[in-house]
């Protein structure tokens, strides 16, 4: 029998589509839903907790009564303030023993799951369970990047490893050359919304997204869907690149078609190309 699946749930769809997914295919899953951080609807229908992001020891229990073995994280988590995460007891162990390894997202990612498979329990990464939203290479829809997209795809992806090289962020907006923005805490949302407020005239800038290039897949993927397209859209963006077998696309058919009637390329990249 598959082992009873615990999701720790941020925000956006993702959750849903997993939790849709063990439905369909009979696995017994338990969520586990923030406070400020999970949409109200994805805890309904299925077992779960609410909790806050700081009551590790809360969590842990409940999942251990549950009987739950294999945990995965999915769905973006905004990263809050050390007064907003109140931590518990259990928390404040796990801060005292991991340190300066927290400052950056991935980090502090990777000291998260290390700590929950210390206590027993298998981690599991989303694009394991939902293999169909892995990027594929090429261009979903019709629409073609021209050389100066490509040009500007190139930087956005020297950029981008280089945050990712010091754990910032994942996404970099490239208009004609120039670095329109940049990824850091605000998520790729917030970073959009200011790079339409900074676009230059002439051809759109382009969105670049890739995985860190030591990111810890089974957290916090790179991840796109309609929402990305059209916000990319409203910022005088004319495309988005991401990284080919690392990253994820949610709707994938729907979000070719909103491309075309955007008049949006959408292209999965290997990033060693554009090097």
């Amino acid at each position: 029998m598959t082992a009873k699946l615990g999701i720790l749930a941020g925000g956006g769809e993702l959750p849903r589509r997993l939790i849709k997914l063990c439905h369909e295919t009979g696995r017994e899953v338990f969520l586990v839903a923030f406070t400020g951080q999970t949409d109200p609807e994805t805890t309904l229908g299925v077992d779960h907790l609410w909790t806050r992001l700081g009551a590790a020891g809360q969590v842990i229990k409940r999942l251990q009564q549950e009987d739950v073995r294999e945990l995965v994280m999915v769905g973006p988590i905004k990263r809050p303030s050390m007064a907003e995460l109140r931590p518990d007891w259990r928390a404040v162990q796990f801060f005292a023993r991991v340190g300066a390894k927290s400052l950056g997202d991935d980090s502090l990612l990777r000291s998260v799951i290390s700590a929950l498979e210390e206590e027993g329990f298998l981690f599991r990464g989303v694009d394991d369970l939902l293999q169909d939203l892995i990027a594929p290479e090429g261009l979903y829809g019709h629409a073609v990047p021209d050389e100066q997209a490509y040009s500007d795809i190139r930087r956005g992806v020297e950029v981008a490893k280089a945050m990712g090289r010091v754990d910032v962020g994942q996404s970099v907006v490239v208009q004609q050359g120039l670095v329109l923005g940049v990824e850091a805490i605000e998520g790729t949302d917030a970073l959009l919304i200011r790079c339409g407020h900074l676009k230059r005239e002439g051809a759109g800038g382009v969105l670049v997204k890739l995985k860190k290039p030591e990111q810890e897949r089974r957290a916090d993927l790179p991840t796109i869907g309609i929402e990305t397209l059209r916000r990319a859209a409203e910022s005088g963006l004319r495309g988005i690149a991401i990284e080919a077998g690392g990253a994820l696309v949610v709707d994938r058919d729907a979000l070719s078609l909103e491309a075309d009637k955007l008049g949006l390329f959408v292209l999965g990249i290997s990033p060693s190309d554009y090097e």
